[in-house]
């Protein structure tokens, strides 16, 4: 059974993110976007968590899954939430995020219970400041359940990261030491992908995930894992994970890594970005005002890297697929933004004909297509399937962008579009 699975996005309780964000935004969003597991966020925050108490209830005795109480939805919850780990070790001040997964409420509460313990103030934010080493959250994680999961989040972000540029290390043995071989997967973020991450040695036998870390309803799977699932339970999802099982884990979806905020080095107050290798010609030094660049996660990798891309050996990988959203590619065919109205019908459109986002992006035949939308877009979403695309990399915290249809092709489709006074 194939499932979608989004392991890490936040609530309404987490900084920077919508204030409509609770249980039933989330599965409403997951059912719009074909997510069949999504994280329950922010289980750390004291009222958040309060609130997954009273309303979900697990789907079968030891599954390690939740359902909503007042909802037929089958969608299911994964308990998971995310910190922020800011500490000194080594004479540098690192920050790190961490993704966490609990077996079941129950662990989850005596996980909150060690931290608050430890010093933890747990109510200041969805993604609590914890002026703790990874190491020591990892302690402490295993000590609530050995069945718990750490994940470092967006592993490559430039501030926030195992591996960032900004204040991350340079493997995951200098993080975590001792406790390394408890580290079984990464999360590879929005600004890098599979690909890239192959061509580090040490991520040989580690699995690699790719979560949405949503804000928001609609960032729900813009990253997220397939897996075929027998039972639909946390300890299948888990097992799969730690063992990096090729033939339960279908394949990630993925960004296009350009697309992300951090992708190239630059300086986003002067609006300048480069390559990696610019970046070094360069000596790191923004042109324009002089001041050092935020050097992007292709440079880190290519930092860190120790396998060169003509020698990775990719049947020990799982597999990828890379999109580009519905509401971009709809805005993209438009030439409009993507919260106009124009793409937002169209897209509610879409999916009430096709059932979900990801069988328009992943599944659906041309022809298919082609009958729920315009021919030139179904065309736009076979493009972006086989990677005929233009992308503008992001670059210090601003998001790239993508291109699908060229200049004259949006000429003809506004033309069109304006003479029949019609979305199709």
């Amino acid at each position: 059974m194939r499932q979608i699975i989004d392991l890490h996005i936040h609530s309404k309780y987490a900084r920077a993110t919508s204030k409509f964000f609770d249980l039933e935004e989330m599965l409403k969003w997951s059912e719009i976007k074909g997510v069949d597991i999504i994280s329950c966020a922010d289980f750390t925050h004291p009222t958040w968590f309060k609130t997954l108490k009273e309303n979900l209830k697990e789907d079968e005795p030891g599954s390690g899954l939740y359902q909503l109480k007042s909802s037929d939805s089958k969608v299911r919850f994964i308990i998971s939430t995310e910190v922020s780990c800011i500490y000194r070790q080594n004479d540098k001040t690192r920050r790190l995020h961490l993704c966490i997964l609990m077996p079941n409420l129950e662990a989850a509460e005596k996980f909150n219970h060690l931290l608050e313990d430890a010093g933890a103030k747990l109510a200041s934010d969805g993604r609590p400041i914890l002026g703790m080493s990874a190491k020591r959250v990892l302690e402490i994680m295993l000590e609530a359940d050995s069945r718990a999961m750490l994940i470092p989040a967006h592993a490559w972000t430039p501030w926030f990261a195992v591996f960032g540029s900004k204040s991350g290390f340079d493997s995951l043995v200098e993080c975590f030491e001792d406790l390394t071989p408890h580290i079984r997967a990464i999360e590879t973020g929005l600004s890098s992908d599979p690909l890239m991450n192959w061509r580090l040695k040490e991520l040989d036998n580690i699995t690699l995930v790719s979560n949405s870390d949503a804000h928001s309803g609609p960032q729900i799977g813009r990253e997220a894992n397939v897996m075929d699932l027998k039972s639909r339970t946390y300890d299948e999802i888990i097992d799969i994970i730690n063992k990096k099982d090729k033939a339960r884990f279908l394949y990630t979806i993925e960004f296009y890594p350009e697309e992300g905020m951090y992708h190239w080095d630059g300086h986003r107050d002067c609006n300048f970005s480069c390559s990696p290798e610019q970046s070094q010609k360069l000596k790191g030094v923004c042109p324009k005002c002089r001041k050092a660049l935020t050097v992007g996660v292709l440079s880190r990798v290519e930092k860190l890297a120790n396998i060169k891309g003509e020698d990775i050996t990719s049947n020990i990988h799982i597999p990828y697929k890379s999109i580009v959203s519905l509401p971009s590619l709809i805005a993209d065919y438009f030439a409009v933004g993507r919260s106009s109205k124009r793409v937002e019908t169209l897209f509610l459109d879409i999916i009430k004909s096709a059932g979900n986002e990801f069988k328009v992006l992943l599944d659906l035949s041309r022809s298919d297509l082609e009958k729920i939308m315009p021919a030139i877009l179904a065309e736009g979403i076979i493009r972006m399937r086989e990677s005929k695309i233009k992308l503008n990399p992001g670059f210090d915290g601003q998001y790239g962008t993508v291109e699908v249809f060229d200049e004259k092709e949006k000429e003809a489709i506004k033309f069109k579009n304006k003479n029949q006074n019609s979305l199709f």
